[in-house]
């Protein structure tokens, strides 16, 4: 059983402590974050609790039926009814379904908690695992982009109450 908690203060060093551990498995198939995002971290989590606060950005930790943190799924850009998916599932939690269930409890949130009609998402086209999770919770391709100077593509969906 996968659970999303909504990002609040207490979160801060499970989260941080889950990004070093995962940060080379991270690297794999997205641009990693740099040393600064770890040097700053505690900056940058009250900063996106903030940002939070005005509805732009819907931030979650994915817990597993153990409580332990596994992973993060996220709602950025909100606004006018869209926002963009992002999601990172560490890797003991990999190939398991975790990401597919997280996206999903994410597009249920996207439209009973934060209003939102339309979810975009983006990924490498070498991420054949972030695909299939994004096709697999009714994402359809939109088009070519770049992810980190790589070959990206871009996903969207149509949500509804």
């Amino acid at each position: 059983m996968v659970t999303l908690e909504r990002l609040h203060a207490d979160h801060a060093s499970a989260l941080l402590a889950f990004e070093r551990e995962n940060r080379a498995w991270f690297a794999r198939s997205v641009p990693d974050r740099g040393d600064a995002y770890f040097a700053q971290f505690a900056d940058r989590h009250r900063a996106l609790l903030a940002e939070q606060e005005t509805g732009a950005i819907h931030f979650h930790v994915v817990r597993d039926g153990n409580g332990e943190l596994i992973g993060r799924a996220n709602l950025v850009d909100a606004a006018a009814g869209t926002a963009e998916v992002g999601y990172r599932i560490g890797q003991r939690a990999a190939g398991r379904g975790v990401a597919t269930a997280a996206v999903g409890e994410l597009c249920r949130l996207a439209v009973s908690a934060y209003g939102l009609h339309t979810l975009t998402a983006v990924t490498t086209l070498d991420n054949g695992a972030s695909r299939a999770v994004l096709r697999h919770n009714g994402f359809a391709e939109a088009g070519g982009t770049e992810v980190g100077g790589r070959p990206g593509v871009r996903y969207r969906r149509e949500l509804s109450a």
